[in-house]
C-alpha cells in the first residue's frame, strides 16, 4: 500500500512556515508498513489542488491532504474537495454544538464563517476534532482514500494519533508491521554502528536497524515486518544486551523508563524521594525547560538560576572573584562553584550546573566556540564534564543540556549503586 501527502497553503510556498505535517504524517505510515511514494505543495487554488488530487491519486491508494480547512475566505479545501468528489455541503449538527462548545470555553463569539465550519460533505466520513473547529473529512471512491485534515500542526497529529490511524488498521488488517526504539545518549552515530555491526547483520529477513541521529543522542528503531513480528522481542531483547555491555546509556521509549531523558530523569527523582535545582549560564535556562516539560516535574524540581554574567555568578551564587579572575567563567572550578551553591541554596539533593561559549563569538584559541563545561552536585561529590562542540548557536544549547542530563543520570546512576552496595 502506498501514500502521498499533499500541504495546501500560500504560507509554505512563500516559507512563511515549515511544512511539519509530512514529516508527522510520514513516520506514522511508515511505523505501520506503509510506503510513502510522493509529498507535494500547492497554493491555495482550485486548478493547483484539482491537478495534484488526479496526479497523486493516480500513484497512491491513501492520499493526506492537510491545509485549507479554516473559515476564511482563502480555506478552500473543502469545497474544491467536495466538487471533486462529486459530493454537496450539508449542515452537521454534531459539529456545530461542538464548535459552539469550543468557541464557548474559549470565550469567543460565535459568528457565520464558524458556523459554516459545520457545512461537511454528505457522503465524507466525518473525522472530530477535540482541539479545533475544522473536522477531518475521508473521502473514499474506486478503493482510493483521500483523507483531508486541518494544517494546524496540533489540531492534525491529533486527528492523526486518534482517529485516522485506528481506521486505517481496523480497515487494512494487512498492515502488519511494529518497531521497538531504543534511544542512546553521548555516542556518535558512526561509533554506535560500528559496535552494533556484527547484530545487524545477524538479524533475521524482513528485520531492520535503523539510525535517527539528533544533538546528544542516537534513536535507534529496531522495525519488523509481517513474517518478522514473532521474532521482534527476541531481536529487542539481543540489543538491549549489546547497549548495556557497551556500558551506554539508552532507554526506551513508551516503556518504564518514560520518554525522554528528562522524564525517565524525573521518574528516577521521584522514586528515590530526591529533588533538583539548576544553575545554567550558557544554556540560557533551556535545560531548565527541558526539565519543567516534563508534566509533574514540581515533584522534583525546585528552580534555577541563570547566572548569564560574572557579576550574577558573585552575587547570586557565590562564585568566588578569584576563581573567576584565575580560572574564567568557563572553567570546570566555576561550574563546580555554581552547582554546589545553586544546591545549597535551594535545598536539593542534585544540582546542574553549566558554563560556556555557545557562540557564534567569544571563543580564544584556549577555549573556542564550542567549549562547555558541565558539574553535577550530589550528596557525596562533584562530577565534571568537558565538551567541545560546533560553531552553531543553537545545537550548542541543546547539547550542551543534553550532555548535562546525561552527566546527572550517570550521578544517580552511581548513587543508587553506591547505596546498594553499602
Amino acid at each position: 500500500m502506498k501514500a502521498a501527502i499533499l500541504t495546501i497553503g500560500d504560507e509554505i510556498l512563500m516559507g512563511q512556515i515549515t511544512d511539519t505535517n509530512s514529516i508527522y504524517i510520514a513516520r506514522l505510515l511508515s511505523e505501520s508498513g506503509i510506503e510513502t511514494c510522493r509529498m507535494q505543495s500547492v497554493p491555495d487554488q482550485g486548478d493547483a489542488i484539482r491537478q495534484a488530487l488526479d496526479n497523486l491519486l493516480s500513484e497512491a491508494d491513501l492520499l493526506f491532504i492537510t491545509g485549507g480547512l479554516g473559515p476564511t475566505k482563502d480555506d478552500i479545501t473543502k469545497k474544491v474537495l467536495c466538487d471533486y468528489f462529486d459530493d454537496e455541503l450539508v449542515f452537521d449538527d454534531q459539529t456545530y454544538r461542538h464548535i459552539e462548545s469550543l468557541l464557548a470555553h474559549r470565550q469567543a463569539p460565535m459568528n457565520r464563517l464558524n458556523r459554516d465550519q459545520a457545512l461537511l460533505p454528505r457522503k465524507a466520513e466525518i473525522l472530530p476534532n477535540r482541539k479545533g473547529t475544522a473536522a477531518g473529512m475521508w473521502f473514499s471512491q474506486n478503493g482510493k482514500q483521500a483523507i483531508s485534515l486541518p494544517g494546524v500542526p496540533f489540531e492534525m497529529e491529533c486527528l492523526m494519533d486518534e482517529e485516522v490511524m485506528p481506521r486505517l488498521h481496523q480497515r487494512f488488517p494487512q498492515i502488519a508491521m511494529a518497531y521497538r526504539m531504543f534511544i542512546v545518549y553521548n555516542v556518535a552515530e558512526s561509533a554506535l554502528a560500528e559496535k552494533l555491526e556484527a547484530f545487524e547483520n545477524q538479524l533475521p529477513e524482513k528485520m531492520g536497524l535503523a539510525y535517527l541521529p539528533s544533538p546528544g543522542y542516537v534513536k535507534l528503531r529496531l522495525t519488523a515486518k509481517a513474517a518478522a513480528l514473532p521474532a521482534l522481542e527476541t531481536q529487542a531483547g539481543r540489543l538491549e544486551g549489546r547497549l548495556q555491555s557497551n556500558r551506554y546509556q539508552y532507554i526506551i521509549p513508551g516503556g518504564p523508563q518514560s520518554d525522554s531523558l528528562a522524564a525517565h530523569i524525573g521518574s528516577l527523582l521521584r522514586g528515590q524521594g530526591r529533588s533538583l535545582s539548576t544553575a545554567e549560564s550558557c544554556t540560557g535556562g533551556y535545560l531548565a525547560h527541558l526539565i519543567t516539560a516534563v508534566p509533574g516535574s514540581s515533584d522534583y524540581y525546585k528552580g534555577s538560576v541563570i547566572a548569564y554574567s560574572n557579576e550574577i555568578k558573585e552575587s547570586i551564587l557565590d562564585v568566588q572573584s578569584d576563581t573567576l579572575r584565575q580560572q574564567g567563567a568557563v572553567s570546570e572550578e566555576t561550574v563546580i562553584e555554581m552547582a554546589q551553591s545553586v544546591r545549597r541554596k535551594f535545598g536539593t539533593d542534585y544540582a546542574i550546573s553549566t558554563s560556556g561559549i555557545a557562540g557564534p563569538g567569544g571563543g580564544t584559541p584556549q577555549k573556542p566556540v564550542g567549549t562547555v563545561w558541565i558539574a553535577v552536585a550530589t550528596p557525596r561529590t562533584c562530577l565534571t564534564k568537558l565538551c567541545r562542540f560546533s560553531s552553531d548557536r543553537e545545537r550548542n544549547i541543546e547539547r550542551a543540556s543534553i550532555q548535562a542530563l546525561g552527566l546527572l543520570l550517570t550521578a544517580l546512576t552511581t548513587e543508587a549503586e553506591a547505596n546498594n552496595n553499602n
